[in-house]
């Protein structure tokens, strides 16, 4: 048995420690979409497959008998490619896939479907924090009546892409009484957010609710209709039961 792990996530990490900890034979794999990744444990491929043959390629050539998907929740399209080509393969597939967050009492969240929708309810000369990552700042072109701010883990490539744009780098984990301080001496009104789910960016939502900030809550996209869990406790039981 060979597994493929599919990573960029804290519970991938977590997984991966735990599948070498138990001397399963497993390949991680990452996007490559963050520079100088932290070693994960496992042999780890970077990179991505180059469509769906060069993916049925990989597979067969590399012996793989088993997909554990812990990639991000909104990598949607990688998670329903790989289900696809699992069962087309006949290999077995297990999404990790944590529980998404839930507004509390004191948020304010207005839930929104894509990131061109926030723009209907954030009020021109607002300082908006982008805590969307790079990948999907093009989608926030029409938010030219307010201040952006995007963090990211990587030092941008170029300069923002809208003139009234920053980058912010950080990489996490940030506490929440960091990330309040931050919102505070940036003049913050709005968070944009995707609903990613998980205890280590929470923080962000935790210091917007303490400081009343509006959050925009990006919901998550429909995940493949698949075999499931939640926790690494859950998908690592299910390595050991094939």
């Amino acid at each position: 048995m060979t597994v493929l792990l599919l990573a960029g996530t804290g519970e991938a990490k977590r997984i991966a420690e735990g599948l070498a900890a138990r001397g399963l034979p497993a390949i991680a794999s990452l996007a490559g979409a963050t520079r100088a990744p932290r070693p994960l444990g496992l042999p780890t491929r970077v990179g991505g497959f180059g469509g769906d043959d060069s993916f049925r390629r990989y597979l067969r050539s590399a012996g793989i008998t088993a997909v554990l998907d812990a990639t991000h929740p909104f990598a949607h399209r990688v998670s329903h490619r790989t289900a696809r080509i699992c069962i087309e393969e006949n290999i077995a597939y297990c999404q990790v896939l944590r529980p998404p967050w839930v507004p509390q009492p004191d948020d304010n969240w207005t839930l929104i479907d894509s990131e061109e929708e926030a723009a209907e309810h954030i009020a021109p000369g607002s300082t908006v924090f982008l805590a969307t990552g790079r990948q999907t700042l093009q989608r926030f072109a029409n938010l030219g009546h307010c201040r952006l701010i995007c963090r990211q883990i990587d030092p941008p490539d170029g300069p923002f892409p809208f003139p009234n744009g920053a980058f912010l780098v950080g990489r996490p984990p940030f506490s929440e009484e960091d990330e309040a301080a931050l919102f505070r001496w940036l003049g913050v009104d709005w968070l944009i957010a995707k609903n990613a789910g998980g205890a280590v960016p929470y923080t962000k939502l935790a210091a917007a609710r303490r400081l009343g900030l509006r959050v925009a809550m990006i919901n998550r996209p429909p995940q493949p209709d698949a075999l499931r869990v939640e926790t690494v406790t859950e998908a690592l039981d299910w390595v050991a039961s094939l």
